[in-house]
């Protein structure tokens, strides 16, 4: 195979595996988890069924793929957005209010993405939870930290805790309230990145 014909054939690999993940992202927040099959996404995305078992071991590591990549696409077009900016704090709250976004945008798809962490499954190694932690270490590091791995660490779990108290059944946190300790821990403005028009910080 000639190197042009490989290339050809990546991408034509990558675009296959991104539709799969679109198609999840779409069938899942419609439907919820349990009703989505595998059948469905292969469908929505035009794909062999067996595309994705090609690319995928099952159901589970394709929906954490898929909210993977969709972080990672919010977090990237909220970090790149006009005005760009190189301030670390303001790149920071960009970071968080896309991540608590998330909630409101895609509840279903993200409250069922963090219950399959905590499930047995656990937390999922793939090619799209690496660029998003790619991003949000970058974060961190322009942010001021001198140690960039521990710190995104941190921030990830900081975010992964707020995500399920914004999403608790019956009982969830108001998203001012969680922003506002999130900013007060890494001492932002509330002004910064993008607050919600319909909060105000919780008093202290």
């Amino acid at each position: 195979m000639s190197p042009r014909s490989a290339s050809v054939n990546e991408e034509l690999r990558r675009r296959s595996r991104e539709r799969l993940l679109q198609a999840t992202v779409e069938l899942v927040g419609e439907r919820g988890y349990e009703a989505t099959t595998l059948a469905d996404i292969a469908d929505r995305a035009g794909a062999a069924r067996g595309l994705v078992s090609y690319y995928f071991p099952g159901k589970r590591p394709l929906v954490q793929s898929a909210v993977h990549r969709l972080m990672h696409m919010t977090l990237s077009e909220a970090l790149e957005r006009e005005p760009v900016t190189t301030d670390g704090r303001e790149r920071m709250a960009r970071a968080i209010d896309a991540v608590l976004g998330l909630t409101r945008s895609h509840t279903t798809l993200m409250r069922m993405h963090m219950a399959g962490i905590l499930q047995a499954e656990g937390f999922i190694q793939c090619p799209e939870q690496q660029r998003l932690a790619f991003l949000l270490e970058d974060t961190v590091t322009r942010y001021g930290s001198e140690q960039p791995e521990h710190d995104y660490r941190l921030l990830r779990a900081l975010l992964m805790g707020a995500v399920v108290a914004l999403l608790l059944p019956g009982a969830p946190m108001p998203l001012g309230s969680l922003r506002a300790e999130l900013f007060q821990r890494y001492g932002l403005e509330w002004e910064l990145g993008t607050p919600p028009q319909d909060e105000e910080p919780a008093p202290r």
